[in-house]
This record gives structure tokens, C-alpha cells and sequence, in this order.
């Protein structure tokens, strides 16, 4: 079969398109004929994380596709069923955190950049009815990690505000649509002019330059809730406009890794600040059910075909996109 695959030194000149041998599902398992797959800023750091000499490893962890072979003893679906691929591999049940021997799909198993790919059963869903190939595709990954960040850690509600720093990002866009879908008021905020007006069009209710006083532009107004993948560069801001017993959920560090609090800010003001990444099974299914009760979808920002993921590396290596990148294969 044909993949895009890491071997080598890291970095993304060590990317192939290249033939990579299928494997065939064991016991539990499925194999699944992709027909589109999702890039991630995983990706990205996944090729920059990787040893020296590292082996042969399909990358990717969103997909979606058609159930080619079943393992032994699978019942939850039959061949020819359409599905998407749930990429929290070995976490089943909601709980506080992920638990131990939790992986992510692609890195160190083999993802979904391929023509196939085998994993357990649990892990595929039946592909939203709503959806096209494109938008199945690229949503689970960004969307468990929105779905987990707004309703399990940041117990959001209706009528609440929530604050979107540099809107743009896959999982940043879902926490829109989802928190807009909940009854919610939403504030975004990005460096790009353009990105604001798309937020506004999407239905966020204000949009503000990163680089402004968000302060003084928001006029007293404070949120409940930020949803944070930006890490340091928006952090003092972001604190600086939360309500008094509001919550900081962070998910990401674009722009940096370290932050400093100003601890009389943080027990005067009483803040909850949280970490989150991706989600169980059971947050999976649920999150399934509410973008399909509310019919939400992805915002597509550009599609590749398969021979061309390299494309879409360099595409978000740039951070001009908005919305998700697919990957189509030929199949």
C-alpha cells in the first residue's frame, strides 16, 4: 500500500511517500480502507520528537473510511460499514485524567496516512450521516479535544462566556462551533484580520486583534471560561479578563511553553486552571452524538491528495490555515 511515512533523523526532509507493507487485523481488531485522514499540529511535533534512527512509522491519527477485514471475534461491525477513527487508543471510560499505556494513533503505532490501517475495534465509531468523506475525515482528533476541554474539564453551560485565543486551529474552531451550539457567548481573538471576520462568520460574537488590550476593548466585560492552545504569549491577558471563580483550561503552547503567574491574581480571584488532552471512548460517543444532534462540521481549510501530504505539512508549518487540512487518498 501507499504511505506517507517518518524514518530517519527527525525532521520533516525525512518524510517518504512511499510503498509500506499492510498488516492484518489480529484478534480485536479492524482494518480500515482510509479514504480521508486529518493533519494535526501533533504531526508536526511528533516529527521533531522522534530519535535519532528512528524506524519506519506511518504518521497521521484522524481518518475515515470503509471496514475492509475483521479480526477475530469483532461484532460491533461487519465489512463495508462506513467509520470514523476514535485515535485515544486504550482509554475507554471518562476519568480525570488518561490512564497509564494510553497512546495517541500514529507515533508510535502506525496512523492513518495510508491506504489501510489496522487498530482495535473499540476505537471506530459509524461515520456521522451529516458529514462528507472530507469532513469525517479530519474531525475526531480536534473534536474529542474541544468536546473534553469545554464540557468534562470546563463544565460549560448556557449563557456562559467562553474565550477562544488564536482562533484558526482545528481544535480552537470546534471549541467555537460547540460552545456557540451549547448557548454559549463567544469571544476569539488571532493576529489575523481575516481569521477574525471568519470566526464572526462562523458566529462568534466578538473578535479581537491578539495584540490589542483585550481589557480595555472588552469594556469590563470578563468570561467564565478561556480555552487556551496558545500557552504564553496570551496568558496574563487571559487572566486579566476572567471572572472572578472562572476557569483556565489549557490544551496547547504555540507561542511557548512557560508561564508566569502572579499568585495574589490567582487565590484572589479564586481561578480553576486545568490541563487537557483528547478523551476517552465513552467522551468520544458523546461528542459524537452532540455534533450530530446540533449538525455541526468541520470548516475544511484545504484538501491534498495522498502523494501530496508533504503539502499540507508545509501548508500548516506556515499557520496560515483555517480550519482543518485534509488528506484524500485515491481510494
Amino acid at each position: 500500500m501507499k504511505a506517507f511515512i517518518h524514518v530517519g533523523k527527525p525532521g520533516i526532509e525525512n518524510t517518504h511517500f512511499t510503498d509500506f507493507e499492510e498488516v492484518e487485523p489480529k484478534k480485536g481488531e479492524v482494518k480500515v480502507r482510509v479514504k480521508t485522514a486529518g493533519l494535526n499540529h501533533r504531526d508536526i511535533w511528533t516529527l521533531h520528537r522522534r530519535g535519532e534512527n528512528a524506524a519506519p512509522v506511518v504518521m497521521g491519527s484522524d481518518g475515515a473510511g470503509v471496514i475492509h477485514a475483521l479480526g477475530e471475534g469483532v461484532e460491533n461491525v461487519q465489512v463495508g460499514d462506513e467509520v470514523i477513527i476514535n485515535p485515544s487508543l486504550g482509554w475507554l471510560h471518562k476519568s480525570a485524567s488518561s490512564p497509564d499505556g494510553f497512546e495517541v494513533l500514529g507515533v508510535p503505532s502506525n496512523g492513518t496516512f495510508a491506504e489501510y490501517v489496522t487498530i482495535p475495534a473499540e476505537n471506530v465509531e459509524p461515520k456521522p450521516k451529516h458529514m462528507t468523506w472530507e469532513e469525517a475525515g479530519v474531525f475526531p482528533l480536534a473534536a474529542i479535544t474541544a468536546y473534553r476541554a469545554l464540557f468534562t474539564r470546563g463544565k460549560l453551560e448556557s449563557q456562559q462566556t467562553v474565550l477562544v485565543p488564536g482562533i484558526g486551529s482545528g481544535v480552537a474552531t470546534f471549541v467555537l462551533l460547540m460552545a456557540k451550539a451549547a448557548g454559549a457567548r463567544v469571544i476569539v481573538t488571532s493576529r489575523s484580520e481575516e481569521k477574525c471576520q471568519r470566526a464572526l462568520e462562523l458566529g462568534a460574537d466578538l473578535a479581537l486583534d491578539s495584540g490589542s488590550d483585550w481589557k480595555k476593548l472588552m469594556q469590563g466585560e470578563k468570561v467564565d471560561l478561556v480555552i487556551d492552545t496558545v500557552g504564553t504569549a496570551i496568558w496574563d491577558k487571559a487572566m486579566s479578563v476572567l471572572k472572578r471563580g472562572g476557569s483556565i483550561v489549557n490544551l496547547g503552547a504555540t507561542s511557548g511553553q512557560k508561564v508566569e503567574i502572579d499568585l495574589r491574581y490567582l487565590y484572589g480571584g479564586q481561578f480553576n486552571i486545568m490541563g487537557t488532552a483528547m478523551g476517552s471512548s465513552e467522551e468520544f460517543k458523546e461528542m459524537v452524538a452532540f455534533v450530530e444532534k446540533h449538525g455541526i462540521k468541520p470548516v475544511i481549510d484545504r484538501v491534498f491528495p495522498h502523494e501530496n501530504t508533504l503539502g499540507a505539512f508545509q501548508r500548516m508549518n506556515a499557520s496560515t490555515q483555517f480550519g482543518k487540512i485534509c488528506i484524500k487518498m485515491g481510494s
